[in-house]
C-alpha cells in the first residue's frame, strides 16, 4: 500500500508560480513511476506530467510544456511540481499518482490562479 498526500495548493495571481509536493508513505517509493494529474470544475481528470522512478525520464501534457516541471526526491518519499507562469486555466484540484504493483492517488489540492 502507498499513502500519498499532496500539499503547496493555494491562490495565485496570473504570471506567479507554486510548488506541489507530494509525499507518499512505503518503503517501495522508488519503484514507482509518479505523476501528476488534475481535474477543473466540470471537466474529466487530465493527465499534466510523469517521472520515472530513477527521475531520468519525464513527460508532460503539451499546455504545460516549458512551463512545469516535475521532479522526485526518493530519499524523502517525495516528488514536486513546479508550476511557473501559471494561467487562470490551470486553475484545478491537482492529484498525485503512484504507479507501480498498485495504482494510486492522493486527496488532492486546489489550485486557483486568478486573472
Amino acid at each position: 500500500q502507498v499513502q500519498l498526500v499532496e500539499s503547496g495548493g493555494g491562490l495565485v495571481q496570473a504570471g506567479g508560480s507554486l510548488r506541489l509536493s507530494c509525499a507518499a508513505s512505503g518503503r517501495t517509493f522508488s519503484r514507482y513511476t509518479m505523476g501528476w494529474f488534475r481535474q477543473a470544475p466540470g471537466k474529466e481528470r487530465e493527465f499534466v506530467a510523469r517521472i520515472s522512478w530513477s527521475g531520468g525520464s519525464t513527460y508532460y501534457e503539451d499546455s504545460v510544456k516549458g512551463r512545469f516541471s516535475i521532479s522526485r526526491d526518493n530519499a524523502k518519499n517525495t516528488v514536486y511540481l513546479q508550476m511557473n507562469s501559471l494561467k487562470p486555466e490551470d486553475t484545478a484540484v491537482y492529484y498525485c499518482n503512484a504507479v507501480g504493483i498498485g495504482v494510486y492517488w492522493g486527496q488532492g489540492t486546489q489550485v486557483t490562479v486568478s486573472s
